[in-house]
């Protein structure tokens, strides 16, 4: 750049500096194309901001293939002014798929792995939760549009239910389910800081995390209302609109 601009590198790096600029950075997006899409996102963000009387909101998914990986060497622990290491390269020994719903209210997670992930592992993990939660109290579930969640046998089961009410999140917006964050920190602080041997090890290993958080619950604080959600996809849709105008 800065020979074609005619400047000197200084300079190109003073200007990137000034402005914020970081064009080796890249990130990925994807907005939803879901026509409900404004309609999902008002019904999902009231029930974490204003959920029913009597009522419990869940939101459910599955990690799928979660890999049992043990490294090829010892992992070298933490110690002053050096970080934790784990070898680059690994050996996979087998996989698992959590199921988990997570009770938005209290923070506590009612989980389950299972050997595969299908419509006929799922129906199992909703009488997982049928056994687990208040028999007197409606159950509000928040889950994707996985095909495995929409069966004939998975609609079944719900219409002989009449105390569950599913809410389905608009597509390519796995963020506003908030059992993706419980993912996410499963991931973070277990399964990757740690080898396993065998999936029946990583279950293990998962297992104990689950419990460890429901002996001293917190859940996630929904702050976000769905219109400051709506404006702000309005002012990134905007802002990149106006970018491509002025390049055309």
């Amino acid at each position: 750049m800065a020979r074609s601009s005619g400047v000197s590198v200084t300079s190109v790096h003073r200007i990137w500096g000034a402005f914020g600029l970081q064009p080796h950075r890249v990130e990925t997006f994807k907005l939803s194309t879901d026509l409900m899409f404004v309609e999902k996102v008002r019904d999902i963000v009231g029930l974490y901001l204003d959920p029913p009387d009597r009522a419990l909101v869940l939101c459910v998914d599955e990690k799928s293939q979660i890999q049992a990986l043990d490294r090829s060497q010892p992992l070298l622990p933490m110690r002053p002014g050096q970080v934790e290491r784990r070898t680059h390269d690994y050996k996979r020994h087998g996989t698992t798929t959590l199921f988990a719903a997570l009770d938005i209210k209290v923070g506590k997670v009612i989980a389950k792995c299972m050997p595969r992930h299908r419509a006929s592992e799922f129906r199992k993990f909703l009488d997982e939760i049928e056994e687990n939660v208040p028999r007197d109290l409606d159950i509000h579930i928040v889950m994707d549009n996985a095909s495995s969640h929409k069966t004939k046998l998975i609609r079944d089961w719900f219409a002989k239910r009449p105390r569950w009410h599913r809410h389905f999140t608009p597509t390519s917006s796995s963020w506003i389910n908030q059992v993706e964050r419980f993912f996410a920190l499963l991931s973070e602080r277990q399964i990757k800081r740690s080898a396993h041997r065998s999936a029946a090890d990583l279950e293990a290993a998962i297992n104990t995390y689950i419990q460890a958080r429901n002996a001293d619950p917190k859940p996630f604080r929904w702050t976000k209302t769905s219109d400051d959600i709506l404006a702000a996809i309005e002012r990134f849709c905007r802002r990149t609109l106006a970018v491509h105008a002025k390049v055309e």
